[in-house]
């Protein structure tokens, strides 16, 4: 019984030890890739336009640590109306966010997605947000914000 009680006792404390390690996000010349990075450049400047988002706002969801913004969650909803992934009542469709993105990306982006399919929020910009931060969420090590 003993061995039983000190078995749980490490495979939870593993477990929790797991849950707290930080992933690092991947950053080389690779990733996140170049031409995206490129050909999204337009759409991140016309929407750092509009919000009056800063870089350092965007810099710290994509490469730190999720926070609280309201002209960033707006940003992130911009991009996504720029790029033309929304539906006519302006809601994220992803069918048009994954067929947006390189072949490369499709798999990756599929399993970040799997459990972000349902955003909640009371607006727009909220919505854009829990996607993010889901998506961040679910593979931080992939996860980049334009």
């Amino acid at each position: 019984m003993k061995l039983l009680v000190i078995t749980a006792i490490v495979l939870f404390g593993a477990f929790q030890f797991g849950h707290l390690q930080k992933v690092a996000p991947r950053r080389d010349e690779h990733w996140p890739p170049p031409e995206l990075l490129r050909a999204l450049r337009p759409i991140h400047d016309i929407c750092v336009e509009k919000t009056g988002v800063s870089e350092e706002a965007i810099k710290e969801f994509s490469d730190g640590e999720v926070h609280e913004d309201e002209k960033l969650k707006c940003y992130m909803n911009c991009v996504f109306h720029e790029a033309e992934v929304v539906d006519d009542n302006g809601e994220v469709h992803l069918e048009k966010l994954h067929d947006k993105l390189p072949a490369s990306m499709h798999d990756i982006a599929l399993h970040m997605g799997k459990r972000c399919l349902y955003p909640q929020g009371d607006s727009l910009c909220e919505k854009a947000f829990w996607l993010h931060k889901c998506w961040k969420n679910s593979d931080p090590k992939h996860y980049f914000l334009i």
